[in-house]
């Protein structure tokens, strides 16, 4: 069964940082360029950065500057650090291994003042 979990999300004043986690298993992890998504109500799923197996990542323009994506290749784990967050970063972040149906179930971020 493969399963994506991810963690991390919250509550944060704009200008601040989160970090989000997403664990997973049941698959052969190295196999797979990773990525985040996130969508906010009313909005379509968009891409927000994704990372090869080898180490090369692409970000949103949204997000360039701002967002880190990286992954621990022996804990089967993707991260997100994300800093100086504003308003329109307000989404459900999920993970997901590109070209499958496998995603996360979600993590909430919020970003107000």
């Amino acid at each position: 069964q493969v399963q994506l979990v991810e963690s991390g999300g919250g509550l944060v004043q704009p200008g601040g940082s989160l970090r989000l986690s997403c664990a997973t298993s049941g698959m052969i992890f190295s196999w797979y360029v990773m990525a985040w998504y996130r969508q906010a109500p009313g909005n379509q799923r968009e891409l927000v950065a994704h990372i090869t197996s080898g180490g090369e990542t692409h970000y949103a323009d949204s997000v360039m500057g701002r967002f880190t994506i990286s992954r621990d290749n022996t804990k089967n784990t993707i991260y997100l650090q994300m800093n100086n967050l504003k308003p329109p970063d307000t989404a459900v972040y999920y993970c997901n291994a590109r070209g499958t149906s496998w995603w996360g179930q979600g993590t909430q971020v919020t970003v107000s003042s």
